[in-house]
């Protein structure tokens, strides 16, 4: 999985599904640095050092069937992150005072972010953070933030 595919040979590999819409023929762009789909966002590690694995951390390998990141608002739509078995891992449970930190994706292979109704992203190799995205609401006297709901 090196090389870009398009969506439809995703899912055909994976098993997972998207909406309808969405254009099967198109290739997925493969991308090495910040990149957001939906509520996630992926960032480099190097820009979050302090963001790190920790004893009580949980890590396996990614494969092609996918991990559950994150449910959309609602218990709606999944993302999921697939690769490669063992030439990709994700680990959980990880330290960040920010607390917006799903986990860290460590990939020697391209990894792909894949949402029924957003499509696919690919993750280029290295090391990043994914977590939920944050965006400043409104009101009270210094305004206020809210996680993104997809």
């Amino acid at each position: 999985m090196n090389n870009p595919m398009t969506l439809s040979e995703l899912t055909s590999l994976s098993g997972l599904d998207v909406f309808d819409y969405l254009d099967q023929a198109m290739s997925i762009p493969v991308i090495d640095g910040l990149q957001a789909q939906g509520d996630l966002i992926v960032v480099p590690h190097e820009r979050l050092e302090a963001v790190m694995t920790t004893s009580w951390s949980h890590t396996v390998d990614v494969p092609l069937s996918g991990v559950e990141l994150l449910r959309s608002a609602a218990g709606g739509n999944p993302h999921t992150l697939l690769a490669d078995g063992g030439e990709c891992r994700w680990s959980s449970r990880v330290h960040d005072s920010r607390g917006l930190a799903l986990g860290i994706l460590d990939t020697q292979v391209v990894a792909y972010l894949i949402h029924p109704e957003h499509g696919a992203t690919g993750i280029a190799p290295g090391r990043y953070v994914i977590g939920r995205q944050r965006e400043r609401g409104v009101g009270g006297m210094f305004g206020s933030s809210q996680l993104v709901a997809d």
